[in-house]
């Protein structure tokens, strides 16, 4: 293979892989402090127990996502360094704040609330893992605004001499029309993520024998928390979503197109039908058989029933009179890989939607407080409702990126043209061959940790005595011990 397929395939394998960690990460801070704000309110020693318990487990994912995603920055110098020469000026100052503000922001606060239990005041206390959840939501707008750049660059000039984009709009790139719709999107994603490993979780301890009678109720409310923030986070992923498919027709149709596998133009008046099931020629080039929707795609795609979409034949023809005179931009196909882009789109609703289900079912099962969950069906429900959430961000970036190709920046410079000149195929074969080991044992301390800390629960519940704050000893609330 080329270094450049090995160089995608490394980038697409670290990213995927670290995108798992993303939006728990985010989504669990945002219980976490939810959990005790319940507590400061209520004073009910058991939403305690869930913040120590929960926080535990974001703990555990914070540091190992920070781990994984430390490799992505290094990917652009070792394998993209005509992409960096090329959008450093636009990239320098995001993703600079991003590190700067952002994760110093998160990471702070966080070792403020890990160790400062029975140590800081109470409002204080509560404060910080607030202020870590600000941070973790800042840190997702300013990648979005890099990469919102390379779906739709705005706010730089180009400049021939230097062969460089020069950024000359900062507020324009902070506010580009594709990131304040990707940005509410991505978040409210996180949520449902988040909100998913707890309902997981928490099912699985409500289900297990080993739980105590005493904590069901505690693991119900926890569980009930999760299934609220999936659904809220659902509803907000859907209504953005819609948005999103709206914007994308407008900046990026090749994607939509491809998206829908929608090869010929719709005429104005007559409406684009959205496929359910498509099946194209070998080559990618036409549509053989297909289960469709009528008008539909024209809806998500502009609102009205008999809007105009693009198709990928018009779209390609149109894009090699526009772009076959600079080196930048010159490609043979620009057409993205259809069933790639065709089914991740599907999947990403599909697990979506399936997990926002299984939320519902959950509320409603979880209804009245006595109720105990002895079937083994809970079992299988508490794993799938953890990972759909997990497969439907990743399945939805998968089709963000590769529905961009063959473009880096999208009508500015392609992928072939961002690789970096001097690295040979078996350098990037060696990298990719060790970051995925890396990996891989990250994921066994990942999974084994989770497994470990998960399976025990909440820490037991403290004598009444102890409940009052003035008598209560919280100074080493996350001490890992086997």
């Amino acid at each position: 293979m080329e270094s450049l397929n090995l160089a995608r395939w490394q980038f697409g394998i670290t990213t995927v892989y670290h995108y798992f960690f993303v939006p728990i990460t985010i989504g669990l801070s945002l219980i976490v402090a939810l959990m005790q704000t319940f507590w400061m309110r209520t004073r009910n020693p058991e939403w305690l127990r869930l913040t120590k318990f929960f926080g535990k487990l974001f703990t555990i994912n914070f540091i190992l996502g920070l781990a994984t995603g430390i490799v992505q920055e290094f990917q652009f110098g070792m394998n993209w360094s005509d992409y960096s020469r090329f959008v450093g000026d636009i990239f320098g100052a995001p993703l600079a704040i991003e590190a700067l503000l952002a994760f110093f922001l998160e990471s702070t606060f966080l070792g403020l609330w890990i160790f400062g239990w029975g140590r800081i005041n109470e409002k204080i206390h509560l404060g910080a893992i607030w202020l870590v959840h600000i941070g973790t939501v800042l840190s997702a707008f300013f990648i979005l605004a890099a990469n919102s750049f390379m779906q739709n660059p705005v706010g730089y000039t180009n400049n021939p001499l230097t062969g460089r984009a020069e950024l000359t709009d900062f507020l324009a790139v902070l506010t580009n029309k594709v990131q304040l719709v990707a940005f509410p999107h991505v978040i409210s994603a996180a949520w449902m993520s988040g909100g998913a490993f707890v309902l997981g979780i928490a099912l699985w301890l409500m289900w297990r024998s080993q739980t105590p009678e005493g904590d069901l109720g505690m693991y119900r409310r926890s569980a009930r928390l999760g299934a609220i923030v999936l659904l809220v986070g659902g509803v907000v992923v859907t209504v953005t979503g819609d948005l999103q498919s709206r914007v994308m027709t407008q900046v990026q149709p090749m994607k939509m197109a491809a998206a829908e596998a929608l090869y010929d133009t719709s005429p104005e008046g007559e409406g684009a039908s959205f496929s359910i099931i498509s099946v194209g020629t070998p080559d990618g080039q036409h549509e053989t058989w297909a289960i469709r929707v009528p008008k539909l795609l024209s809806f998500l795609s502009t609102g009205t029933l008999g809007g105009r979409v693009e198709g990928i034949n018009d779209l390609q023809a149109e894009y090699e009179l526009a772009f076959s005179d600079n080196a930048l931009t010159e490609a043979e196909n620009y057409r993205p890989i259809i069933p790639v882009t065709f089914w991740t789109f599907r999947w990403m609703i599909g697990t979506g939607m399936a997990a926002m289900a299984i939320g519902a079912f959950a509320l409603w099962a979880l209804r009245g407080e006595t109720r105990r969950l002895t079937s083994k069906r809970w079992l299988w429900t508490s794993l799938a409702v953890i990972l759909l959430p997990l497969l439907a961000n990743s399945f939805g970036w998968i089709f963000t990126e590769m529905g961009r190709q063959p473009w880096l920046v999208f009508g500015v410079i392609t992928t072939k043209m961002g690789v970096s000149p001097g690295v040979s195929a078996w350098e990037v074969a060696a990298s990719l061959g060790t970051f995925t080991l890396l990996y891989g044992a990250l994921a066994v301390v990942e999974v084994g940790l989770i497994l470990r800390y998960g399976r025990t629960g909440a820490e037991p519940a403290p004598p009444p005595e102890s409940l009052d704050p003035s008598e209560r000893d919280d100074d080493e609330p996350f001490v890992f011990s086997y």
